[in-house]
């Protein structure tokens, strides 16, 4: 099963303030961890919102909204995707991050994405399938 560890944002991701070297040495072993045991699909950190941008949908009509974005609590700051066999190994995983070196509150979020076989058949499941193979073998 995949699930998406997603670290939520604070007012100093917000502020685009980089993490201490500890923190990213900290965070560097936390990383090889996942590698070594073999659970970690992709990583990254995202910048600030303020050199983001949304696109809503509303009324017919897409409409282009610069960041930045309030209540940073609510924004992605980061994520970890794992593959792992239960809801429960990603929890652990989560509880092993390194997010409170630099003494500030943080939050990860652990959701699961859907798969193929979690949908009932449609009429594109094998073009959907084609894409998955095809993203898997740029790999």
């Amino acid at each position: 099963m995949r699930f998406m560890l997603i670290v939520k944002g604070t007012p100093k991701s917000e502020a685009g303030a980089m993490p201490s070297e500890k923190m990213l040495n900290e965070m560097t072993k936390f990383n090889e961890e996942l590698s070594k045991a073999g659970v970690l699909v992709d990583l990254s950190g995202l910048q600030a919102s303020s050199k983001g941008a949304r696109v809503r949908f509303q009324g017919g009509k897409r409409t282009v909204v610069d960041g930045p974005f309030a209540e940073a609590k609510e924004l992605v700051s980061g994520y970890w995707v794992l593959s792992v066999k239960s809801k429960e190994e990603a929890i652990e995983w989560a509880r092993r991050a390194p997010m409170d070196i630099d003494g500030d509150d943080a939050e990860i979020e652990i959701r699961p994405f859907f798969e193929l076989e979690d949908f009932e058949e449609f009429a594109e499941l094998d073009r959907a399938r084609k894409i998955g193979e095809d993203l898997a073998k740029k790999k």
